[in-house]
C-alpha cells in the first residue's frame, strides 16, 4: 500500500492532486502537451503509474479534474458576490474581476495559461459543462443588474459583450501566471478596462445623470 503523505487520507489526496499540477506545469514548460503521457505525469510527480490510473483514467480525464477542483473556489466565491443584488454592479464585478485573476494564480488554474496550452485547453468540456460557465452566467446576471438599475449603458449582445471582455481576462491571467507580482497592477487594469466598457456615462444634456 503506498505511503499516506499527510496526517490523512484527505490531505494525502490534496497533496496528490497538487503535485499532479504541478507536474502537468512542468512538462508543459517543456514538451508539447500531445506528447506528454500518463507515465510522463506519474513519474514528475513521483507516482506509480497504477496510482496514477486511481485518480483519472487517462490525459484527459486528469485535465478535466483538475479543471474542476481547481474551478470549485472560485465558482463558489463569484456566485456569492453576484447573488448580492442589493450592492452596486460596479462594486460586485470590481470583486469578481479580483476574484478570477486571484483564482489565476492556483497551480491548476495556471495550466490554462502556458503558452502552447491550447491543446490542453480544447479537452476541458464546452458549453454547459464547462466548469467555469458558472462564472460566466454570473458576470452575466450582473451585467444585466447593471443595466436595469441605470448603472451600465445597454451593450447590445450581452453574451457577445461578456465573451469579448473575458478575452481581457485571460489576458490578465496569463500576466499574471507570467508574473505573480504584477497581480494589484493586473486587477487594477483589468477592473479599469471592464467598467469602462460597461459603466453608464452621464449625459451632459441630462441633469437627471
Amino acid at each position: 500500500m503506498p505511503r499516506i503523505q499527510g496526517a490523512s487520507i484527505e490531505e494525502h489526496h490534496e497533496k496528490v492532486w497538487t503535485d499532479l499540477a504541478e507536474a502537468l506545469r512542468q512538462l508543459l514548460l517543456e514538451r508539447d502537451y500531445d506528447s506528454i503521457t500518463m507515465g510522463h505525469i506519474a513519474t514528475r510527480a513521483g507516482l506509480a503509474r497504477n496510482t496514477l490510473y486511481n485518480y483519472a483514467r487517462d490525459k484527459s480525464g486528469l485535465v478535466r479534474a483538475l479543471t474542476q477542483r481547481a474551478s470549485r473556489p472560485v465558482v463558489e466565491r463569484v456566485t456569492a458576490i453576484a447573488a448580492r443584488s442589493a450592492d452596486p454592479a460596479a462594486e460586485r464585478m470590481r470583486e469578481i474581476i479580483e476574484a478570477v485573476l486571484d483564482a489565476s494564480t492556483d497551480q491548476s488554474m495556471q495550466l490554462m495559461f502556458l503558452p502552447g496550452s491550447a491543446p490542453l485547453v480544447a479537452e476541458v468540456p464546452k458549453g454547459a459543462d464547462n466548469p467555469f460557465n458558472a462564472i460566466v452566467v454570473e458576470v452575466e446576471n450582473v451585467v444585466r443588474d447593471g443595466i436595469a438599475q441605470g448603472e451600465f449603458r445597454d451593450i447590445g449582445d450581452l453574451q457577445l459583450v461578456v465573451e469579448l471582455l473575458s478575452g481581457a481576462m485571460r489576458a490578465g491571467a496569463e500576466r499574471v501566471g507570467r508574473d505573480p507580482a504584477a497581480f494589484a497592477a493586473t486587477v487594477a487594469a483589468a477592473r479599469e478596462i471592464v467598467l469602462a466598457s460597461l459603466v453608464r456615462l452621464p449625459d451632459p444634456l441630462d441633469p437627471a445623470t
